[in-house]
This record gives structure tokens, sequence and C-alpha cells, in this order.
């Protein structure tokens, strides 16, 4: 292998996966595959040994599947290329393997040419996203992103506002909850439209429902 060829791991349970891959890239100038494994362990030995440039990486493997061998391969090797080639486009293994550190995230059923753009692209430094997952990976920050408002929402409820919202879960009225906290209705009221507010509720009920489901109160 020339010093500018660009070292290449391929883990994948299929052999018949492997044995594709190897022969698409061993047509390429300027990348060498230099081992193979079928499972997340062997990616691990692998990379301890050799320190590839990229590992094209499967997700459900037995033993240890591939997020879990990415999270270690990254923290034993910042710099090291991974791919996640998969068949999977769901939400939970693309945010997984981003928060793993891979480079790339690609499905299985990318063009040979772009496979091959995608290995230069990441040895090279860069990441590589497939476009459809970039449009799944997006979709799910934006949804955490709107979760974490919530909480930070309902974490801004004031003391106050907390014996309210644990008055009207007692199912009490605005009169009830003025006369255990002593304050006039007209100060429960603007209390409740607050609560509401920080909650992103509606009524009385989706309250309730949204304080038990969050554990806000103990009932």
């Amino acid at each position: 292998m020339e010093k500018t060829d660009i070292s290449v791991v391929i883990i994948d349970d299929h052999p018949l996966v492997r044995e594709g891959l190897r022969k698409i890239l061993e047509l390429e100038p300027g990348i060498k595959v230099i081992d193979e494994a079928g499972d997340g362990q062997g990616a691990i030995n692998i990379a301890r040994k050799f320190k590839p440039d990229v590992i094209l990486m499967d997700i459900n493997m037995p033993g240890t599947n591939g997020v879990e061998a990415t999270r270690i391969i990254k923290r034993e090797f910042p710099n090291m290329g991974i791919i996640a080639l998969t068949i999977h486009e769901d939400e939970e293994y693309v945010l997984e393997l981003v928060r793993a550190g891979v480079s790339g995230y690609v499905l299985k059923d990318i063009a040979p040419a772009k496979l091959v753009e995608t290995i230069r692209t990441v040895a090279a430094g860069n990441s590589v996203i497939d476009p459809t997952i970039t449009r799944t990976l997006f979709s799910e920050l934006n949804r955490l992103t709107r979760r974490r408002h919530a909480q930070e929402e309902w974490e801004s409820l004031t003391e106050r506002e907390m014996d309210i919202l644990k008055l009207i879960t007692q199912g009490k009225s605005n009169k009830e909850i003025a006369v255990d906290l002593c304050i006039s209705e007209k100060t429960v009221k603007n209390h409740i439209t607050n609560v509401f507010r920080k909650l992103k509720v509606d009524d009385r009920t989706q309250a309730v429902l949204f304080a038990i489901k969050n554990r806000l109160i103990e009932i």
C-alpha cells in the first residue's frame, strides 16, 4: 500500500456484502481495503491494530453492534473516519450514530461511485450524510428542540405557579384555590393563564395530563 492510499476496513456481518464492497473498492486507485470483520468487536480490534483511515461500519451485527463499536473507536481514535453503511433511516439510529461520532451515514443502496466519493470525503476530514437521512435527522432534532424548549418552560414555573398547578390537579376551582392560598380569584386566574402559557396547554385537563406525564406533581 502506498502512503497516499486511503486505508479502508469493511465491517458487515454478511460475507457477500463484504465481498461486494471489497470488489468495488479494489477497482479504485488510491483506496486500499486492508481488512474486514463481521461484528463490532472485530471492528474495534482492527482499528486498534491497523488504525485505518476509514471504516465502513454496518449497524445491526451480532455481539457488539455498530453504534457501540463506533462509540468505542471514536473515543480511542477521534480522528478516525467512520461511515455508517446501513439500510436504516430510523431516527433513533441516525441520532445514536451522530452522537457516537460517525463522519458519514449512507444507505446500502448508495451508488458505487457515490460510496467512493464519500470515502474520499471522510478521509479528508469532512462529513457526509445521505440527503434522505438529513431530512430525518433535522426532523428529529427539531422535535427534540421543541421538547427541550417545553422543558425549559415548565422549569420556569414559579413556586406559586407550581402550587396552583398542584391544586388544579386536585380538582379545585379558582375560588377554592384562592381560599387555600389566601389570594384573590383574579390573581388565581392570572397565575393559571401563565401556567397554561408555559406548559403550552389550553385548559385544565391538558395541564393536569401534562403535569402527570412529566412528573411535575405526585399523585
